[in-house]
């Protein structure tokens, strides 16, 4: 009959038995911004000069500012635009859902609220607009704006 051993190990263990330092850790990660490849640490989204170009990508959509007082706003605005915009330029006639502001407002509550900055658009023509003009863009709040709705 055999006899086995139990040895605690220390270490990182490489199956031959010997002892050959720590586990390794996980590998860093690119950043999650379009365009940048700096590394992270693993668990981490951005890099330090893009954190603060995501900040509300974590937050609810009240936290971000649409909250009841906008559903109200939206909706008023969709009884008197029910057609979406880009598809009537094209000669359709497509029921707008989508309150879409035309520049995208990063926080800025002025350009958040500004009606002269919202178009009515169906959900396919917001989800084209976004994924192609607003996607790529890099927005920076002047000096001395608040960030926060």
């Amino acid at each position: 009959m055999k006899t086995v051993r139990f040895v605690a190990l220390t270490g990182w263990w490489n199956g031959t038995g010997e002892d050959v330092g720590t586990m390794p850790r996980r590998p860093n990660t690119p950043c999650k911004h379009p365009g940048c490849g700096r590394l992270v640490p693993y668990g981490t989204m951005y890099c330090e000069e893009h954190k603060p170009l995501h900040q509300h990508d974590r937050k609810t959509t009240a936290e971000k500012g649409y909250g009841s007082r906008w559903q109200k706003a939206r909706a008023v605005y969709l009884q008197s635009h029910p057609l979406c915009v880009r598809c009537l330029a094209k000669g359709r006639y497509v029921k707008a859902t989508v309150v879409d502001h035309i520049i995208p407002h990063r926080g800025d509550r002025k350009l958040f609220w500004d009606r002269d900055n919202w178009q009515a658009l169906c959900k396919s023509c917001h989800d084209s607009k976004t994924m192609t003009e607003d996607r790529y863009e890099e927005f920076r709040y002047p000096k001395g704006r608040s960030k926060s709705l």
